[in-house]
Parts: C-alpha cells; structure tokens; sequence
C-alpha cells in the first residue's frame, strides 16, 4: 500500500514537469492540425510576428489596399465605476472575463485608403466582427457587453505614404444591441414579441419606476477604438500591434443604463495591395 502512495506521487510529479515543459514552448499555429487545436482555445489566440519585425510597407495613391485576416485578440478588460465620495473621479477597475474561448474577433477584412491630405482611412468591411462577453468586476457584479468593432472608420492622425511601426488608427464603431429585438426578459416582456408590462402589475404600466423596463429599446450605440502598429514584415505584408478600445455595455433594451467598457489586447493582420 505505501508503494503504490509513492508510485502515485512519482507519477503525478513526472506529469506536472512533462505539463509545465509543453506549456513553455511556443508552437506556430500554421503547425498545428485541426485535432491539435479543437478545444485547446489555441483557435481563439492571434498570430504574432518576431519583436526583431521591423519595416515599412509602402501605399502609393491611386492604388487599392485592403486589410486581410484581421485578428483582434482581448486580453485585459476594465469597467468604469462610480466613485463613493463626490470629491473622487470615476477610475477603471480590471475584471476577469467570464467567457474563455469565444473572445478574439477575427477574419476580419478592409479597406486602406490614401486621404488627400496624406493621412491614411482604415474602413471594416466584414468578418467575424463581435463576440458576446462578460466580466466579472472584483466586488462580483457581472457585465455584459459585446465586443466589437463593426464598420470601424479609423484614420492615422499625421500624414504619411507608409505604414511603419510609429502607425496609429484611431476612429468609431458602431455598437449594435447586445440582445435581439425578439429576446424575452424574466417577465416575458420583448420589442417584437411577448408582453407588453409585467403581467403581474398591469395597472401600473406608466409607473416611471416600471416603464423603462417595459419600453424596450434597439439602439445601437458608439464605441471608438485605436490600433496601434508595432510590428511590420514588408516581404509578407503582415502587421501586428496593440490595440485599444472603449464601448458601451449592455443595457437588456433599455431597462438599464450602459457601462463604459474598456478592452485592451493585440492585433494581427495582412496588407494586399490590390493594384
């Protein structure tokens, strides 16, 4: 019996050493097949570039480019909250994300266009271009919202021909509603279905203390984002930074006013010239 205690023990030792040693090696995700990847979360990273990446890839006028396989990979979320005393300033709290393998956006492709007064357009055309997420805030209060960056028109401050690594996109997204129009509250009550007023107070339907709950609402709201690049190969075209991100959270259609979320992470993606 004491054998088989330390037998165990060896055993498990040599499985956390074989563990930690897989998990400090990085593999490329075009090395991998579907089986080495299918629920392994790896299908939810981004691709990265070297740090040595350095270079600059040209935009001539009159030319068409467009960004190919966008990947926009979250990795740290803040929500904005109140403070407790009026002399304090609302701050940013970092919380956990509460859904694990369903966060990064990605294939996501648009167009570069050279501006008349040298500065450059990035416009999202499509793509995989929202996620649902929630975060969990230190004091346990949950918050929806949905991750995006749908028709992105983002423009680099300073004009140049070139993107470099001192490259910066900044711009609006639209931020559509995190619920459908035909999704049913706890009381049954929806925008195009269901209920009108909780069944139970029917009499009190105008109440203001009821009707922002009842009146439901699909409103798409703004969020603006900003990439920042930091990694260039000029033979392949790809590109890789940081990005940075704030948009509203979700409001259950109106019966609760939205949150400021911010979403920090990495970015990777494709320059095609399509001249």
């Amino acid at each position: 019996m004491r054998y088989r205690t330390i037998i165990a023990s060896l055993l498990a030792l040599c499985l956390g050493v074989l563990t930690a040693c897989s998990n400090s090696s990085k593999v490329s995700r075009n090395e991998l097949t579907y089986d080495d990847i299918v629920n392994t979360g790896i299908a939810n990273t981004c691709l990265e570039l070297p740090d040595s990446s350095r270079g600059t890839i040209p935009i001539k006028a009159g030319e068409k480019y467009t960004i190919r396989d966008l990947c926009i990979e979250p990795r740290e979320y803040f929500v904005k909250e109140e403070p407790v005393s009026k002399r304090q300033k609302a701050e940013f709290v970092e919380g956990k994300l509460l859904t694990r393998y369903t966060s990064t956006l990605d294939q996501i492709q648009g167009t570069i266009d050279l501006n008349d007064d040298g500065t450059l357009t990035f416009t999202e055309i499509d793509g995989i271009d929202f996620q649902p997420a929630t975060v969990l805030l230190p004091g346990g209060k949950e918050v929806p919202f949905l991750f995006t960056m749908k028709q992105l028109v983002a423009t680099t401050q300073s004009s140049s021909d070139t993107i470099n690594t001192s490259t910066d996109f900044e711009g609006e997204f639209d931020v559509p509603s995190y619920r459908g129009q035909v999704f049913l509250d706890p009381k049954g009550r929806s925008l195009a279905s269901g209920y009108d007023n909780a069944v139970a107070l029917p009499g009190r339907a105008d109440d203001p203390q009821f009707s922002k709950a009842n009146v439901k609402e699909f409103v798409s709201r703004k969020g603006k984002m900003s990439l920042n690049v930091t990694k260039i190969d000029s033979e392949t075209g790809e590109i890789a930074g940081v990005f940075e991100s704030e948009q509203p959270s979700a409001t259950d259609l109106g019966a609760e006013e939205p949150e400021e979320v911010k979403v920090r992470g990495i970015f990777y993606g494709r320059i095609v010239s399509n001249a």
